[in-house]
C-alpha cells in the first residue's frame, strides 16, 4: 500500500469498522459507571475493598472477568465478520457512509508496529 489515497481509505475503513463493530457493544458496560479519583495520576492512591475485607490496588483490579471478555469478544467477532460479509452490499455501503460521518472526527489512526512485531514474534514461537 503505497499511495496516500490508499492509506487514507484504509484509515476510514479502519475508524468506521471500529465505530459499526467495537462501540456500542459490551465494552459499553465496562466503561459505564463513575471513574475514581487519582491525585497521583497514576491510580496508585486508589484501592478498591472486596468483600472479604481485601484492599486491592486499582491498577491491579480486574475491571472485567473471563465470562464478560468471552462475551465481549463474541460480540465483536460476529459484528466483524457481519461486517465484512456485508461489505460489498450497497445497502450496507450507505450505512458505514452515515457512520462514517461520525467517525471523521476521531484521531487518524497510527501505524502500530509492537503489533506487528507481537504477531512475528508468536508466529516463530
Amino acid at each position: 500500500m503505497d499511495t496516500e489515497e490508499e492509506k487514507q481509505n484504509v484509515a476510514r475503513l479502519a475508524k468506521v469498522m471500529a465505530l459499526m463493530c467495537i462501540r456500542n457493544t459490551g465494552l459499553e458496560n465496562i466503561h459505564a459507571g463513575r471513574s475514581p479519583i487519582s491525585e497521583t495520576g497514576d491510580y496508585s492512591d486508589v484501592f478498591v475493598h472486596d468483600a472479604q475485607g481485601r484492599k486491592i490496588p486499582w491498577t491491579d483490579v480486574s475491571h472485567i472477568d473471563d465470562e464478560e471478555m468471552k462475551a465481549l469478544m463474541k460480540e465483536i467477532v460476529n459484528r466483524l465478520y457481519t461486517f465484512l460479509l456485508h461489505i460489498d452490499d450497497p445497502h450496507f455501503q450507505a450505512l458505514m457512509e452515515r457512520w462514517a460521518t461520525v467517525s471523521r472526527k476521531w484521531d487518524e489512526p497510527e501505524l502500530e508496529k509492537s503489533f506487528l512485531t507481537a504477531l512475528s514474534d508468536s508466529d516463530s514461537r
